[in-house]
């Protein structure tokens, strides 16, 4: 008797699908939109992580002409966002939102690696 089986590159067990690098809420794929016909016609969004802050990371968005080497390239809800190499494995699985309030608005990020974050907010760590 034959059997057969689908296997992995490394042979032992079948591959596990990721999530999704990053993904939009419907908030902020709107504003996002808004974005891209208005203020930044022509420019894309870049996310990226960097040092700052109390508890080590903070993101970092920049609105630019085109992606850099080795810059992801994510499409959701009919819109392109890149996210810098260099923060891949901090945002994977994260869902960008946007809120807005009486006080304030912006783009949050709903990050399941996150372990912790300042108290005033701007920073994060995993």
């Amino acid at each position: 008797m034959i059997m057969s089986a689908s296997l992995s590159a490394a042979g032992s067990s079948p591959k596990r699908e990721l999530p999704p690098l990053m993904r939009l809420s419907e908030s902020a794929a709107r504003q996002l939109e808004h974005l891209y016909n208005t203020a930044h016609s022509g420019q894309v969004l870049r996310i990226s992580v960097t040092t700052r802050g109390c508890s080590g990371q903070a993101y970092d968005m920049q609105f630019v002409e085109g992606p850099t080497e080795g810059d992801e390239v994510v499409k959701d809800k009919g819109l392109t966002l890149l996210v810098d190499r260099k923060a891949v494995l901090f945002l994977i699985g994260t869902e960008m939102d946007f809120r807005q309030s009486d006080l304030e608005e912006g783009f949050v990020f709903n990050n399941p690696n996150e372990k912790g974050r300042c108290g005033c907010g701007e920073s994060f760590h995993v």
